[in-house]
Order: C-alpha cells, then sequence, then structure tokens
C-alpha cells in the first residue's frame, strides 16, 4: 500500500506534471497551427467558390456539393494531422472510426440512404438550386440541396425539408428545369356558341403578349363535347418558365373577363326538366 502511495505521489508530482506539461507544449502549439491553418485554408476555398459563383463560373448546387465535400476532407485532414502531433496513434484512430461509423450507418441506415441518396441527386441533377419544382405533390422553389435532404420553399412561404431517399423514389417534375413551359388554361362555353368567335377572342389576348412565344404558336383547342357545354382549353407557350403561377392566375382571369364582355355564354353543369303529362286511368 505504501508503494502504492508513493508511486501515486510520484505521478502526480508539481514536478511531474510540469515537466509533461512543457514537452507536450510544443506539440499542442503545432496542433493548434495545424488546426488554424486548416481553418484558414477552408476560408480562402470558401471565398474563391464564391468569387466562381459571382462570375456564373459554376454554380449553387454544384457549389454546394463541392463545399461539403471540401469542408469534411480539409477539416478531416487537419484533425488528423493535429492528432499525430501530440502523439496520438492516428492509424488507430482511424480503424476505430471505421469501425464506428460502419455499426453506426447500420443503426441510422436511413440516415445514410439519404446522404447516398443525396450524392445521386448532385450527380444526376434532376433539379438544381433555384428550379420550381412539384415533389409528392408539393409545390416549390428549391433553396437548398445537402446530403441528408432537399429544402423547397412553398409559394405560401413554408419551407418543406425532403428526405432525399424520398426523392430519388418519386417523380419529380420541375417547372423550369427545361426552357420555356405550356400553360393550359381551360373553360367550358355553351354548345351553341361560334367556336371561331370564341378562338379568336382566346388567341388575341396572348398573340401580341411579348410573355408568350409566337412559335410553338398558341392554340384553342376542344377538350370534349358535353350535353350542355363544351370544355375548351387555350394553350400558350411563356417565355419565362418561372413566372408560370402567376401567369396562370392572370390568363384565367383575361380569359374569363374577355369572354363575358364579349356576352360568350359559360353554362354550369345542368339538368333541364320538361314537364311530362301523365294519361289519366280510365
Amino acid at each position: 500500500m505504501d508503494r502504492f502511495v508513493e508511486t501515486l505521489s510520484n505521478v502526480l508530482s508539481p514536478k511531474l506534471a510540469a515537466e509533461w506539461a512543457a514537452a507536450l507544449l510544443p506539440q499542442v502549439l503545432v496542433a493548434a497551427v495545424i488546426l488554424f491553418v486548416g481553418w484558414v485554408v477552408w476560408k480562402l476555398v470558401e471565398r474563391a467558390g464564391k468569387r466562381l459563383k459571382d462570375r456564373d463560373t459554376i454554380d449553387a448546387t454544384a457549389q454546394t456539393f463541392l463545399f461539403t465535400v471540401a469542408r469534411v476532407a480539409i477539416f478531416t485532414v487537419a484533425g488528423v494531422m493535429a492528432l499525430g502531433q501530440v502523439g496520438v496513434n492516428t492509424t488507430s484512430v482511424l480503424t476505430s472510426l471505421g469501425v464506428v461509423g460502419l455499426t453506426i450507418g447500420f443503426a441510422a441506415k436511413d440516415a445514410l440512404s439519404n446522404v447516398i441518396a443525396g450524392l445521386f441527386i448532385f450527380w444526376d441533377r434532376p433539379f438544381v438550386i433555384g428550379d420550381l419544382v412539384e415533389i409528392g405533390g408539393q409545390y416549390g422553389r428549391v433553396s437548398l440541396i445537402t446530403l441528408r435532404s432537399t429544402r423547397v420553399v412553398t409559394v405560401d412561404g413554408k419551407m418543406l425539408a425532403i428526405p432525399n431517399t424520398t426523392i430519388v423514389n418519386t417523380t419529380v417534375a420541375s417547372y423550369s428545369n427545361v426552357p420555356h413551359l405550356r400553360l393550359d388554361v381551360a373553360l367550358t362555353i355553351g354548345v351553341e356558341e361560334d367556336l371561331g368567335r370564341a378562338r379568336r377572342l382566346a388567341l388575341s389576348l396572348v398573340q401580341n403578349d411579348p410573355a408568350y412565344l409566337k412559335e410553338p404558336a398558341p392554340r384553342f383547342v376542344v377538350k370534349a363535347v358535353n350535353d350542355y357545354n363544351l370544355e375548351v382549353e387555350l394553350q400558350a407557350w411563356l417565355e419565362d418558365e418561372k413566372s408560370h403561377v402567376a401567369r396562370r392566375f392572370e390568363l384565367r382571369e383575361l380569359l374569363f373577363e374577355a369572354f363575358r364582355t364579349a356576352g360568350v355564354v359559360m353554362p354550369y353543369e345542368t339538368l333541364a326538366l320538361a314537364p311530362v303529362e301523365l294519361a289519366k286511368a280510365s
């Protein structure tokens, strides 16, 4: 017992602690410098990326992906080098991290699936930041793409964080990934109306408007012939596909007002009742 107390006293002696601290201090300072250099390198990379973005050399989606990879790589290398300076066996640490990462991966397979799906999204690029998309019935503008989820801001200001696995396993409709978009505005008119007159009225709303393309030319078509009305549709291609929501509302209102002012009958689906005289029983 006395020997144990003596050994413990020697280990915890101020002199030995001072010697240990003096020997370790240079290594800690070097490790701190390495971490600081890593932080400086990251800031330089971040600044260079922003300059490239300002020059339209790289789009926001690619920038997000490259920044994520660069940040992880820089700080991982700096951390490993700093640990090596203070005497930590980095090989053992990396091996342990690999085992721990594998264990966590099995435990959090959904999160890992989202990361893998995020890499597929960055690679395949079904949409980019700023695109107008519809995912699972939710419509909005893509504001951010991360390795875990895609952030979509809806037209009423809500931010939706959609898991990347949901995106790669469902149909994604992009309203701005392909240049130009066709607006289809439907309405009903009476079966007795002059189709030629209705067509001229509808087409006059978009033919001289620079917001709509002249080629492909706008069309006015009959979608269905019902008992008491005709289902018609005005189809026009937009110059700026990102304005389709506002333009659709505007064109629907213009079409209704033009038909109402011109006296074009726009009936509801109705049933006509005709009186029937029953013969009296003898």
